[in-house]
């Protein structure tokens, strides 16, 4: 049964993230609705009590207009294409009609800010995109803002680092025998636990600020190989041998190697700062024990 004076919040597309803050506040009493691709996920998420609607990111599809404009909180999720961002171009104007809409989240990427060579880098540092898909990244947050600031609506935009957590980690790689140790002097990626995204969310939900940008990492950037080597002592699995990066790209996608281009350190401390956010995972390390099961 809906709650008559139940929070409501609107998600553009229910993927790990997403869908892990709907459950979340769903748990709390909210009313949460959003999108998805496919009829299995729909089911899913209707199973676990939120209404969940298909949308194919072009066409306005079976999403009923009041579930957007009743709305009190927007969270987009989905990755934009070579025009823009789906939900606002495709919902702008049901979403510029939610009278009583507070807070709008967008999630996008620490891929914007490009390679730095290892430099640290924070919310005021200048986004310089190395690939298409940082630069589609950039083209959205723009949109967003912008729209933000046309309509009077309280947008966010969370700079997500490379995201694990349950089901999505190193251990399930290592467990199948998947998983490498790619070595490339000086590298290092940053993380970030689906649940300290979920908390760095509500936190921000709690607190709107029209304009705000927050990078969403934890404390500590590391190398692929020492997290893998991490990951093995947890199993008590034989380390693999350590490959250099000019050998194991031989055999990597053209995405993956995209992923190696990037070398940065990035800053968490707006999040704590301003959000007030207490990592659960602050590292890697407390992250995977966390996840091994033994």
């Amino acid at each position: 049964m809906k709650q008559q004076n139940s929070k409501k919040v609107f998600i553009f597309g229910l993927g790990y993230v997403s869908a892990s803050l709907a459950i979340v506040l769903r748990q709390k009493g909210w009313h949460v609705a959003g999108t998805c691709r496919s009829e299995t996920r729909q089911k899913t998420m209707r199973k676990r009590g939120i209404e969940a609607y298909i949308f194919d990111g072009v066409h306005s599809m079976d999403v009923p207009q009041d579930a957007i404009t009743a709305a009190n909180y927007i969270l987009c999720s989905i990755p934009p294409s070579e025009v823009g961002d789906p939900g606002l171009l495709v919902y702008r104007s049901e979403i510029t009609a939610a009278r009583n809409l507070c807070w709008i989240g967008y999630l996008s990427t620490t891929g914007v800010y490009g390679n730095r060579n290892g430099a640290k880098v924070d919310e005021h540092s200048t986004v310089q995109p190395t690939s298409e898909r940082g630069r589609r990244r950039v083209d959205a947050e723009t949109s967003w803002l912008e729209f933000g600031e046309a309509t009077g609506h309280n947008v966010q935009v969370f700079r997500l680092a490379g995201i694990y957590g349950p089901n999505r980690n190193v251990i399930i790689r290592v467990r199948a025998g998947f998983a490498n140790r790619i070595q490339k002097k000086g590298h290092v990626f940053s993380r970030i636990h689906v649940d300290d995204v979920v908390t760095t969310l509500c936190s921000s939900m709690a607190t709107p600020r029209r304009g705000a940008i927050y990078n969403v990492c934890d404390d500590e950037p590391a190398s692929q190989s020492d997290v893998v080597e991490f990951a093995c002592k947890l199993l008590g699995t034989p380390v693999p041998r350590v490959v250099p990066f000019e050998e194991a790209c031989k055999d990597m996608s053209e995405m993956s190697k995209t992923f190696w281009v990037d070398d940065r350190r990035v800053s968490n401390n707006k999040i704590k700062t301003e959000l007030g956010v207490t990592l659960s995972y602050p590292t890697y390390r407390e992250g995977l024990a966390s996840l091994f099961t033994g």
